[in-house]
């Protein structure tokens, strides 16, 4: 392809913050992008401009990033806030299963100024910002990290029409459609066509962010991210007496855990860096930064973040639609639940906004799942409604090893007798998520008889998850 030259004179149709920015970006373009046609080294201008935090480590367009990023933060108001010096009182549910540095984590966000209310689930275990399993409530600020990069991370189960003895009958042919309809980890996407009205979501096309996500939205739909997240078969048992709409018994099952993508992570990151910006917190709780729900920014957030939840819940619709048609099986009941979000809620007489970073909503009578691991019974539960807990729950087990000291503890030897010894098929996965690597459900569970009521439980038997 042949050599085309930027001039200052194209550049005219693109508002740099400055000269000295147009000059830099006129000078990467011809030294690194030479045979890129002009059109295009226009629009990679123009989305380094937009979006200067997603290119501040780029080899090449890192310098323009920073200029933009320096004149942004210069041009925009700030305001310095210093932490109250004690944290606002927090309940702390199953203290014994929780690491201190995570409990610590959890004062330091009761410290910030706009906390009002906070608790800790028994599966908590220290994260970025606010620890996993930490739920904070503020009055009309939403605090992005207290949500989480994955906004929207959720469970969603699917009770079958099939008995339990299907997963046992089946396993092979439930085996090759989590093979062949489900795709994990940020690289590639499903080789078929789908479609969810969540794409038709007019706020891809009136907010400028969510416009550039929405192609890779597009691809990914239907697919599910790394770590932790897994699709997976089973046998759900109903209680006798159980709320749901079905009768007590043993049904065939379909459970997955995933969220809302690279859809949901930018957005995560955006709003950080904007929040970080204009919101000047002591190092120690810089990633605790919020933004006001009246300013702009807290209005794009709080927008983009619910339309991530509806993403996150369509790539669950999808995942379960696309196996049971391949399979030619019929879905008689579905229990999902978000535990990274932040929602309005009222609790007592007041108003909050309430971020549930791995947490699952418990109010009175909801239905939701926590699940355990690739071996560990997960639980269909119904909340009791405590506002001690601010009407939430354990999200899961909780990790009590790190990736890196899983990968130390376990091989993949060792996962394997786990698996044999609990039939549990597993395609993907890795040591880092062997089922010692997480705490004991069950005792988790027995933690928090006050917030949850448990309905049923579910066994895994085909899991799948990412590669390690």
């Amino acid at each position: 392809m042949a050599k085309q030259k930027l001039d200052i004179k194209l550049l005219s149709a693109i508002d740099f913050p400055s000269d000295v920015a147009r000059s830099v970006a006129l000078n990467i373009m011809n030294r690194h992008f030479k045979h890129t046609p002009n059109d295009e080294k226009l629009k990679i201008i123009q989305h380094v401009l937009e979006t200067p935090e997603s290119y501040l480590q780029h080899a090449t367009l890192g310098l323009l990033a920073h200029k933009v990023a320096a004149k942004i933060l210069l041009a925009e108001p700030f305001e310095v806030f210093q932490l109250n010096d004690e944290p606002k009182h927090f309940d702390v549910f199953g203290s014994k299963h929780i690491e201190v540095s995570a409990i610590n984590q959890m004062a330091l966000a009761m410290r910030l100024p706009v906390a009002e209310k906070g608790a800790l689930m028994p599966d908590a275990h220290q994260g970025y910002g606010l620890p996993i399993g930490g739920v904070f409530a503020t009055k009309n600020a939403v605090v992005p990290y207290g949500v989480g990069m994955d906004i929207g991370c959720r469970m969603s189960l699917t009770i079958l029409e099939q008995t339990d003895a299907y997963v046992e009958d089946k396993r092979y042919e439930l085996k090759k459609a989590l093979e062949n309809y489900t795709h994990f980890g940020n690289d590639g996407f499903l080789d078929f066509d789908q479609h969810h009205d969540v794409l038709d979501h007019p706020d891809f096309s009136l907010m400028p962010l969510l416009k550039k996500l929405h192609g890779k939205a597009v691809k990914q739909l239907g697919s599910s991210g790394s770590g932790n997240h897994f699709v997976e078969f089973g046998v759900v048992t109903l209680y006798e007496g159980n709320q749901t709409s079905l009768p007590a018994g043993r049904y065939a099952a379909l459970l997955s855990h995933s969220g809302s993508r690279s859809l949901g992570a930018n957005i995560a990151q955006h709003y950080t860096n904007i929040a970080m910006n204009t919101c000047k917190l002591p190092r120690e709780a810089k990633h605790l930064a919020w933004l006001d729900l009246n300013s702009e920014a807290g209005e794009e957030y709080w927008r983009s973040m619910n339309l991530a939840g509806e993403y996150a819940k369509a790539c669950h619709d999808r995942i379960h639609k696309n196996l049971c048609e391949a399979l030619g099986i019929q879905q008689v009941l579905n229990i999902e639940n978000h535990h990274n979000f932040a929602w309005r809620e009222r609790i007592g007489d007041d108003d909050y906004i309430v971020h549930r970073k791995g947490a699952t909503p418990a109010a009175k009578d909801v239905l939701g799942i926590i699940p355990g691991s690739m071996t560990a019974a997960g639980y269909i539960v119904r909340g009791l409604g405590n506002d001690v807990s601010l009407n939430s729950a354990a999200h899961g087990a909780g990790r009590k090893m790190s990736r890196d000291r899983a990968k130390n503890s376990f091989t993949m030897s060792s996962l394997k007798k786990e698996l044999q010894s609990k039939n549990v098929t597993l395609i993907g996965g890795g040591v880092d998520e062997a089922p010692l690597a997480y705490k004991d459900i069950d005792l988790v569970m027995k933690s928090q008889t006050t917030l949850v009521a448990i309905e049923g439980e579910f066994l895994p038997r085909v899991v799948r998850m990412a590669k390690d």
